[in-house]
């Protein structure tokens, strides 16, 4: 796989899914632009110039920070009721500054009444990167990420919040870097297209927790709760209602079975298998520490 002529640009790129796609670029010998709400967060890698921050919302300062970039990998804002506008802020900037291409995160199952409110966000921004003619596109649509599952088991050994029996192909922010990569070391291969990211199962929370107590030697328990019984055990972490209800559901929507479905993303874009939930907590222990001391 050859890298493509041309600066690509990687947002978000002090972060977990950032971090990791410049990284494999980098090593490709990839000329990078590295943006990131943090410098000094950004990595040292070479062939990769750090632009000056850069606001989503600030169309002025985006243009500026993407001046010479061709291709756009543009992780999404973080979660706020304005999400959506700072996204068409970015576009806009970026196709002012000559980018022709935008492989995008998005969600799968992003739809305009998708359970998981959090979700819609990302259908209106694909929306608005269709309508942009002569702007090449691909869209990634991971599931949750399996960093998630112990991240949101509290330290009693519970794993809460109205999912019931519903299953959650959840992936590893590893395996969206490889396939993000491989898309964007190959120009053209991929416009116009979505893809589901997921991992290579599909479990449900009380499989997680089973998962979750053999790796740790404690028991871990899933508790199912009910709509009001999720916000209510939520209600003490001061998050406002709007970023509660994301919370929430996120889960009814595996519980509606919008988070499921298992694709074969991830091995045909990448040549080898996704990394399992087994697989994610013995390569991580350090995301149980908080289960085992």
């Amino acid at each position: 796989m050859s890298a493509p002529t041309g600066v690509i640009a990687v947002t978000g790129a002090g972060g977990r899914v950032g971090g990791r796609v410049a990284r494999r670029l980098a090593d490709q010998g990839v000329p990078l632009r590295l943006l990131g709400r943090d410098p000094a967060r950004l990595p040292e890698l070479a062939g990769a110039v750090k632009a000056p921050p850069a606001a989503y919302g600030d169309g002025e300062a985006m243009r500026a920070a993407l001046d010479g970039a061709d291709t756009l990998f543009l992780v999404s804002a973080h979660e706020s009721p304005g999400r959506v506008g700072e996204h068409r802020t970015a576009v806009d900037a970026a196709v002012a500054a000559g980018v022709g291409r935008i492989v995008y995160l998005s969600f799968q199952g992003a739809a305009p009444d998708a359970t998981f409110t959090f979700a819609r966000d990302h259908w209106h921004t694909e929306q608005y990167l269709r309508a942009h003619n002569g702007l090449e596109w691909t869209f990634l649509r991971d599931n949750w990420y399996l960093a998630g599952i112990p991240a949101m088991t509290g330290r009693d050994g519970v794993l809460r919040g109205p999912a019931g029996n519903g299953r959650v192909a959840a992936v590893a922010h590893d395996d969206i870097a490889d396939t993000a990569a491989a898309v964007l070391l190959a120009p053209g291969a991929h416009d116009g297209l979505t893809y589901d990211v997921t991992g290579g199962e599909a479990f449900t929370l009380a499989e997680a927790a089973e998962e979750l107590s053999r790796a740790t030697g404690r028991t871990i328990r899933y508790l199912p709760e009910t709509r009001d019984e999720a916000y209510a055990s939520r209600s003490g972490l001061g998050a406002p209602e709007w970023e509660v209800t994301g919370w929430v559901t996120s889960y009814e929507a595996i519980a509606r079975g919008e988070l499921g479905a298992v694709s074969d993303t991830v091995r045909r874009l990448t040549g080898h298998a996704p990394m399992t939930l087994r697989d994610y907590l013995v390569e991580h222990p350090g995301s149980l520490a908080h289960l085992t001391h």
